[in-house]
C-alpha cells in the first residue's frame, strides 16, 4: 500500500498502520492546519470588525442574497454531535455476491472497531459493474429479507454496532425497472432513506472509455437529504457529484455533509475526481465524502479509487490510492459556521441578479 496522497490547502501528516490479521489497510488521518505559503498578519481592530459587519449587511439589503434560494435557504441545523470519525470503506469487488457481502461486513466492523460512527461503502459494492450484472445482482429492497441480502447485512450490521451506515449503492429492482440506489441505515437497523442515482451515467469518450447507464438502468427522481445520528447528509451517487445544482439544493436544505459513493473510471478519475469532491466542498462550505471501490485492473470497468474526505475550505483531510483501504477520519462539524463567518457567502449571494429554485421544496409548501 502506498502512502497517502493529499493535495490540501493545509500541511496534513497521515499515519498508516497495517494491521497483519485484517485484509484491510487501516489509514488513519491527522489533520494539523497552518498557512501553507507564506505567514500573513493582519492588524485588527474593534472598529474594523465591526466596520466589516456593517458593509456585509448593507449588501444583504441590497442583493437580496435571501432571494438567491426559493424558496429560501434553511438555517444550519444543530448537529446531533459536533466531532465524529468516519470511516470510508473502498472495497474489491468481485462476481461472487456472497463474497462481497461478507467481505463489506468485515470491513464494517473493522471501521466500527476503530471509532467510525458513519461507515460509508463504495458504489456497485454486491456486484461487478457492467450493465450484463446488473439485472443479474439487482436486489427488492423493500421486500428485504431473502429478496434483498445486500440491505439485510447492511440493517443487521448498523444495529449491533449501534452506527449509521451509508450503504454505498446497489442496483435495485422495482418491476420491470432497475434503478441504482443507496441506502442509509441507522443505529436500530431501520432504514432510513433510499437514494436512487439521478443522474445516469452515459458518457462516450473516443478511444477512452464509453458506457451507457441508460442501457439498463432508470434515473431516479428525488434529491435525497436525511436526518441522522451524526447530522443531515445529503446523498449523491457518482455521475450526480458533477452537477453542483444538487450540492446547492442539499446545502440550501441545511446539510452538514454530502456523501457520494462513486465508481469514477481511470480517464476522469485523474482529471476530475478530486476537483469536483474539492468544488462541492468549497462552494456550499460544507463536509463532502466519496468512496470508491478499490481497482480491479483485470475487470470489465476499472475504478479509479482514492476515496476521500474533504472539508468545507476545499482541503483535503484524508485519501488513499487505489488499492483495498479503510480510511478514518474526524469530522468537525464546529468548522462550518468558523468557514462560513469567515466568508460569508450566504450573505452576499445576488437574489436581485440569480436565484436557484429547489423545486420539490416549492411545490411541497
Amino acid at each position: 500500500m502506498k502512502s497517502a496522497i493529499s493535495s490540501s490547502l493545509f500541511n496534513s501528516k497521515y499515519l498508516l498502520n497495517p494491521n497483519p490479521l485484517s485484509p484491510f489497510t487501516s489509514l488513519k488521518s491527522i489533520f494539523l492546519p497552518k498557512l501553507s505559503l507564506r505567514s500573513i498578519t493582519l492588524k485588527h481592530s474593534p472598529s474594523s470588525s465591526t466596520s466589516a459587519r456593517r458593509s456585509i449587511s448593507s449588501m444583504a439589503s441590497s442583493y437580496k442574497p435571501e432571494q438567491a434560494r426559493v424558496p429560501s435557504a434553511l438555517p444550519l441545523p444543530s448537529p446531533p454531535l459536533t466531532k465524529f470519525n468516519i470511516g470510508l470503506c473502498q472495497l474489491s469487488v468481485t462476481g461472487d455476491k456472497k463474497r462481497n457481502i461478507s467481505h463489506a461486513k468485515n470491513a464494517i466492523e473493522e471501521a466500527a472497531s476503530k471509532g467510525a460512527k458513519l461507515v460509508l461503502l463504495p458504489e456497485i459494492w454486491n456486484s461487478p459493474y457492467s450493465n450484463d450484472s446488473f439485472p443479474v445482482y439487482a436486489e427488492d429492497i423493500d421486500a428485504g429479507g431473502d429478496a434483498s441480502p445486500s440491505t439485510a447485512m447492511l440493517s443487521e450490521v448498523s444495529k449491533r454496532l449501534k452506527i449509521t451506515i451509508i450503504g454505498g449503492s446497489i442496483p435495485e429492482r422495482v418491476g420491470d425497472r432497475l434503478y441504482n440506489t443507496c441506502c442509509v441505515f441507522g443505529p436500530d437497523g431501520e432504514l432510513k432513506a433510499k437514494h436512487r442515482k439521478i443522474h445516469l451515467f452515459d458518457i462516450d469518450i473516443p478511444g477512452k472509455i464509453t458506457f451507457m447507464e441508460s442501457k439498463t438502468l432508470t434515473a431516479g427522481e428525488s434529491p435525497t437529504i436525511v436526518d441522522t445520528e451524526v447530522g443531515r447528509i445529503g446523498i449523491g451517487i457518482c455521475y450526480d457529484i458533477r452537477f453542483q445544482e444538487l450540492a446547492m439544493i442539499y446545502a440550501a436544505r441545511g446539510a452538514h455533509l454530502l456523501c457520494y459513493p462513486g465508481a469514477f473510471n481511470t480517464t476522469t478519475g485523474p482529471l476530475h475526481w478530486e476537483l469536483l469532491q474539492r468544488a462541492r466542498a468549497t462552494d456550499n462550505q460544507l463536509y463532502v465524502a466519496t468512496c470508491s471501490p478499490a481497482r480491479d485492473s483485470g475487470a470489465g470497468y476499472t475504478a479509479w479509487g482514492h476515496s476521500t474526505l474533504v472539508g468545507p475550505f476545499g482541503e483535503v483531510l484524508a485519501t488513499t490510492e487505489h488499492e483495498e483501504a479503510i480510511i478514518i477520519a474526524e469530522i468537525d462539524y464546529s468548522v462550518l459556521e468558523q468557514r462560513r463567518t469567515s466568508l460569508p457567502l450566504n450573505k452576499q449571494r445576488r437574489g436581485d441578479l440569480y436565484q436557484l429554485v429547489d423545486i420539490q421544496r416549492l411545490n411541497s409548501k
